[in-house]
């Protein structure tokens, strides 16, 4: 049996050296020395021992936890992880993690709400990317789907049409239907349905007249390499290559007409 031979005070005196057998074995706060009414003279079983050494592990990793979540709220998984990588013990995490759900300090619920909320506030990203987002946190689905209740379709079309309207040019190099498609693009890995990004773009049609003179400028600028590409080719031939090389980059054909008779009319 060992036996408890000496308790020091440490010089911050918010801690308590423990020595068995002579031995210095661990420090512990003042709560676990009154808890366990710790003592010079007192014996000392390995299972007692250990029963100290989690109490002590307990209130350490629940003081880490109330600083870690000082700074913003956290999810359940968040938390978890953060304690895994102080080397706590899986039994002492599940500990602290009751205690802190018991106290509120945890609620995914509430995290998961505040969180979305933050996301309305402060950004452009859409419901799936939201979602995502909550589900690398640890937030199961029921919550999510709740929580996602206040990011209503028509939100979703308004900050849709932010977005458009921040990223559409007011001048361009390259034509109307090639910007829709990269901003489109841009609009689903924001996570915004497809639904949603169609609407939003009509909605920005209807309220913002695209300039023809900017979709001219475009039209002229790739007009131009186009000719430069195909020089060495003459006639009808030119004029084929020209027309296909501007169908790609998205012109319509009435402007691609347009600009092909305008090109060659001031070069004759």
């Amino acid at each position: 049996m060992s036996i408890i031979s000496k308790i020091t005070l440490q010089k911050n005196k918010s801690r308590y050296n423990i020595y068995i057998d002579e031995q210095y074995v661990l420090s512990v706060t003042e709560d676990v020395l009154v808890k366990f009414q710790l003592r010079k003279g007192l014996e000392i079983t390995k299972e007692f021992l250990a029963d100290i050494i989690a109490e002590e592990q307990i209130r350490k990793g629940y003081q880490l936890s109330i600083n870690y979540l000082s700074y913003r709220m956290r999810s359940v998984k968040e938390v978890t992880d953060y304690l895994i990588t102080k080397e706590f013990e899986a039994n002492v995490i599940v500990t602290i993690i009751n205690r802190l759900k018991t106290e509120n300090y945890l609620n995914d619920k509430e995290f998961a709400q505040a969180f979305v909320q933050t996301r309305l506030n402060g950004s452009l990203k859409g419901p799936e990317l939201i979602k995502r987002e909550l589900l690398e946190k640890g937030i199961n689905d029921e919550i999510i789907c709740e929580s996602l209740q206040i990011y209503n379709y028509e939100k979703q079309i308004e900050k849709a049409l932010e977005l458009i309207s921040k990223k559409y040019p007011i001048k361009s190099k390259i034509s109307q239907a090639e910007q829709d498609r990269k901003i489109y693009t841009l609009l689903i890995t924001k996570g915004f349905s497809n639904d949603v990004v169609k609407q939003a773009f009509q909605t920005f049609r209807n309220e913002e007249e695209i300039s023809i003179q900017s979709e001219w400028e475009a039209i002229t600028y790739q007009g131009e390499k186009a000719f430069k590409k195909y020089q060495s080719v003459s006639g009808w031939g030119q004029r084929q290559k020209v027309k296909q090389y501007l169908y790609r980059k998205g012109f319509a054909i009435e402007i691609i007409e347009k600009f092909i008779e305008s090109y060659q009319e001031e070069r004759e």
